[in-house]
């Protein structure tokens, strides 16, 4: 086939790339090492634009085992034993076809984890949506969550926490960030390697088809009207053979045949081979004839390019082969050798013992195109930014204020979506869905794990920088508060198209405001994933940096919920409650406004961090919930709704400026801690050791939420408010 301008472009590559394709090669690319190229210089496999910005992050620590460049980060926990956890994104497969989107985006993300020989143990997931007057917003909701659940549940893997968000920016691309963590032995870790010159290579999992073709190229595209039209490129998922290929994979790691083991994920056998070739710095020959299909028919270029689920590569030692096999049969599983570990540095495809394709693994990976793309604070943003809270009318009623943002998207409930999910299944989940993190024992020993996923991306929005610091502040904050130390993080950074300066500006300035938490918070990057070209019709999403955190808890017994526990318990304010109405949730609801700057000190953070830390191993706080959207007075409305059975609370906050300035603002570092009478110097002694202010503001008491003389509101319809929004929304 004669390659033309046209076919150049259907595969993604400017001119000017494919010119660099003709001076590596010597010569015209043929339609397979084209479509090589393609997916392998493709945003989604190279990280061109990205690439030079990521190296800012600092990635080690006393925890880490294992940074970024690998399928999963590791952090080591003791006894033994080790984490590897990671986020992906599956957001324009799940906007075109939500079920099998989210499904395939879950079931990739587990084989990341097994594969680095992790059991996995728990999931979470961070999800945007379109605003609720969206007529697509529904389905899209509805088909994600049933993807999500139906993966997820069938492979016997609990997801258990996760955050959901409906905004107009999402209107045209849904986000669908999702996360695992596996538990495995610290000194049997498997790493994505082709080592061994004549080792064969082996193809294990389901056969392959013409599913998922060219699903990198399309992620890494921005939508016109009518994404629908790509849904073949959509992959689609089988839980049940991904069960099968989990436990095969844990059984054979268990001997000492395996060399290095990928994923084939985006871009299926083309990035799994190469990746691997290029860690090992060897090259690989693979045999199309040996290759397991499901298809009649299908062309090398399909074989390479499919996305087809639930399938693994990996290299072994020289004569076990058959053993290696006998394996995956048991399990009623494909497992063939396509080939074998050359000295040539090129990935060469055969066919009926012809070479169809070569090409050097250098330029498909280190010496792939990297950008410095052009980057430009946008023109709006000044606009944005100007805030006049004087402006802003007080609300006449509270009450109704207080119910009205409690039935907002993102601070409702999220009961409807969560309760599709198994998170008890392995029956190891301690505290699920609900609270601030989720809690996950690990077998066997005294510790627990505690994970969670966050970002405002309205604060991103207003300030890049600031709004990805909180982002990182306030994850490390979830898991304080549940009584973990945090150790280690993974992202997905999800924007716009790149191309634009504005949209660059903030992705530079997000990676740089999450460098600086990471570095004064003490927690390193580990792995993570970058998602460009969210965009539709030159609509972009908000820019987007999801946080994915692991915290330890030493001992189980001290992990802390959010819930109100006992009547008499003394209500504390752990850190200052601040004025900051810039960015919140109640000035988008109540006044329909976007604007303000918002604003961290990342210093105070880690001080209330520690403070919440040490007093709840002291064993002083009965209770914990960070302050977020909504401010205070949602915070205190959310503790009150413990699932064993809400209960009221009398407060009483002091403060110098207008009253919804204190109940709804958003001002960071700031926790609801509750405490025994008797333990308050104890805290308070704790909290001065920590520069932190600590005020007691209230008791634990009644049916009803009253705050000072504005806000008196029986339990039930709180309860009613906040728990019923989304399904409401949803069926209406």
């Amino acid at each position: 086939m004669k390659i033309t301008e046209e076919t150049v472009k259907e595969h993604g590559l400017s001119s000017e790339e494919y010119e660099r394709i003709l001076g590596i090669l010597g010569r015209e690319p043929n339609l397979l090492e084209l479509g090589i190229f393609s997916v392998m210089w493709s945003e989604h496999c190279s990280y061109k634009s990205s690439r030079r910005h990521l190296k800012n992050f600092p990635t080690k620590g006393p925890y880490v085992l294992q940074g970024p460049g690998e399928n999963a980060g590791i952090v080591d926990i003791g006894d033994g034993l080790a984490v590897a956890f990671k986020m992906e994104s599956h957001n324009h497969p799940s906007f075109i076809e939500p079920y099998q989107g989210a499904a395939t985006g879950v079931g990739g993300i587990l084989r990341d984890i097994f594969t680095m020989g992790a059991r996995p143990i728990a999931s979470l997931n961070s999800l945007r949506f379109g605003s609720f007057d969206n007529p697509r917003t529904a389905y899209l909701v509805e088909g994600v969550t049933a993807g999500i659940a139906g993966y997820g549940n069938c492979i016997g893997v609990p997801t258990v926490g996760g955050e959901v968000y409906f905004d107009d920016s999402y209107n045209g691309n849904c986000l669908v960030n999702v996360m695992t963590a596996g538990l495995l032995k610290k000194d049997r870790i498997f790493r994505g390697t082709a080592s061994g010159i004549g080792n064969p290579v082996i193809y294990v999992g389901s056969k392959t088809g013409r599913d998922g073709i060219h699903g990198a190229t399309m992620a890494s595209d921005v939508f016109g009207e009518g994404g629908e039209e790509r849904r073949p490129t959509v992959q689609v998922g089988d839980p049940f053979a991904e069960k099968l290929l989990l436990e095969a994979c844990l059984e054979l790691f268990k001997t000492s045949h395996v060399v290095g083991i990928q994923d084939m994920g985006a871009a299926g056998l083309t990035s799994s081979s190469v990746e691997m070739a290029s860690r090992g710095g060897t090259g690989i020959e693979l045999d199309m004839d040996a290759v397991p299909r499901r298809e009649e028919g299908m062309t090398p270029y399909e074989i390479m390019l499919s996305e087809s689920q639930e399938r693994m590569l990996m290299v072994v030692k020289k004569g076990t082969g058959e053993a290696v096999k006998e394996i995956f049969r048991k399990w009623d599983l494909e497992a063939e050798v396509v080939g074998r570990v050359i000295e040539d540095k090129s990935i060469r495809i055969l066919e009926n013992g012809k070479i169809s394709g070569e090409i050097p693994i250098a330029s498909l990976t280190d010496d792939a195109p990297v950008y410095d793309r052009p980057s430009k604070r946008p023109d709006w943003q000044d606009s944005i930014n100007e805030f006049d809270k004087h402006a802003v009318k007080e609300p006449e009623d509270y009450n109704e204020t207080l119910l009205k943002l409690l039935q907002s998207g993102n601070i409702a409930s999220k009961e409807w979506i969560y309760r599709q999910y198994d998170h008890m299944v392995r029956t190891d989940t301690v505290v699920c869905p609900g609270s601030d993190a989720a809690v996950v024992r690990i077998k066997g020993t005294h510790k627990a794990i505690a994970l969670t996923v966050d970002c405002n991306s309205r604060y991103c929005y207003l300030d890049p920088f600031k709004g990805a610091a909180i982002a990182v502040a306030e994850a490390a904050r979830n898991l304080a508060v549940s009584g973990a130390r945090p150790i280690a993080l993974t992202d997905c950074l999800n924007f716009g198209n790149p191309e634009r300066p504005e949209v660059m500006w903030q992705f530079t300035e997000a990676v740089m405001g999450i460098r600086e938490a990471c570095i004064i918070l003490g927690v390193p990057v580990i792995g993570g994933n970058v998602s460009l070209y969210n965009e539709t019709s030159g609509v972009s999403i908000h820019p987007t940096p999801t946080i994915g955190m692991v915290g330890l808890i030493d001992d189980l017994s001290e992990h802390t919920t959010q819930w109100f526990k006992n009547e008499g318990d003394v209500i504390v304010l752990l850190g200052s409650n601040a004025a900051a109405l810039d960015g919140s949730e109640y000035m988008k609801v109540i006044h329909g406004a976007e604007k303000g700057m918002p604003d961290i000190d990342l210093a105070k953070e880690k001080n209330i961090q520690e403070a919440c830390l040490e007093a709840i191993k002291a064993g002083i706080i009965v209770s914990a919930h960070d302050v977020s959207e909504g401010g205070v007075a949602a915070a205190l409305a959310e503790s009150c709704l413990n699932p064993e059975g809400a209960i009221g609370a009398v407060v009483g906050l002091s403060y110098d400026w207008r009253a919804d300035e204190a109940l709804f603002g958003e001002a960071q570092s700031k926790v609801i801690v509750t405490i025994k009478d008797k333990d308050f110097s104890k805290i308070e002694k704790i909290c001065k050791a920590h520069s932190t202010p600590c005020e007691p503001i209230g008791r634990v008491k009644g049916g009803a939420l009253v705050i000072g003389d504005e806000i008196a509101l029986p339990l039930g319809r709180i309860k009613d408010a906040w728990g019923g929004a989304l399904a409401k929304y949803l069926h209406s």
